[in-house]
């Protein structure tokens, strides 16, 4: 299976636990949307037909284009919640875990990196309650790679002088393969993957 081949089928599962079948079809032909176009420049008619439906259909299962989004990233970030805490509870050093909570979640953006950059990078177009809800996810997914990084210093396995900032600099490198990757490039999604825990062990300086 090629790339394409298999990010195109991990983008198409992403949204399994959407139903019924118009509300997810709706909602796929949103995140494609806002991807391609932006969520300010996408119309709910534009959505509405790549969904292959009509405007007023899409009203039947979404009250707003907002809650669309809402939907989206709330669903997303608690997939990305999941990945980093499975990693963070799992066992083994401090340095297993974060390479396995690196590998899994630079993966998933890069397997599913139309969905992730809707997801990451549309949070300022919520409204102040929808928005305040998906910081505080945010919230729980530095607050998972954070405990890593701290137990991995606690134990003499990490030389990190500044905690916070570093847990910042390993979500930002991983979040950012959203944004850049491509599916006919030189690398699989767990390619880029182990590349990127690679990088973050010697960021943290993890000693072999």
């Amino acid at each position: 299976m090629s790339t394409a081949e298999e990010t195109a089928g991990a983008e198409a599962q992403a949204w399994a636990e959407v139903t019924p079948d118009a509300a997810r079809r709706l909602l796929v032909a949103a995140v494609e949307a806002f991807a391609e176009r932006g969520y300010h420049a996408t119309t709910t008619r534009d959505i509405a037909g790549r969904a292959g439906m009509s405007p007023a259909a899409l009203y039947i299962h979404y009250k707003t284009k907002e809650e669309l989004l809402h939907r989206i990233s709330r669903i997303g970030h608690d997939k990305a919640i999941d990945i980093l805490r499975t990693a963070a509870d799992g066992d083994g050093s401090a340095a297993e875990r974060l390479s396995v909570a690196v590998r899994s979640f630079v993966r998933w953006h890069a397997a599913q990196h139309t969905t992730a950059r809707v997801v990451q990078y549309e949070l300022d177009a919520l409204g102040p309650d929808a928005r305040a809800e998906i910081v505080a996810l945010r919230r729980q997914t530095d607050a998972a790679v954070r405990g890593i990084i701290q137990d991995g210093v606690a134990a003499g396995e990490f030389d990190v002088p500044d905690v916070p900032g570093t847990t910042l600099a390993v979500l930002s490198l991983c979040i950012d393969v959203a944004r850049w990757f491509n599916v006919n490039g030189p690398r699989t999604p767990d390619e880029v993957g182990a590349l990127y825990a690679d990088l973050v062990l010697r960021m943290v300086g993890a000693k072999p």
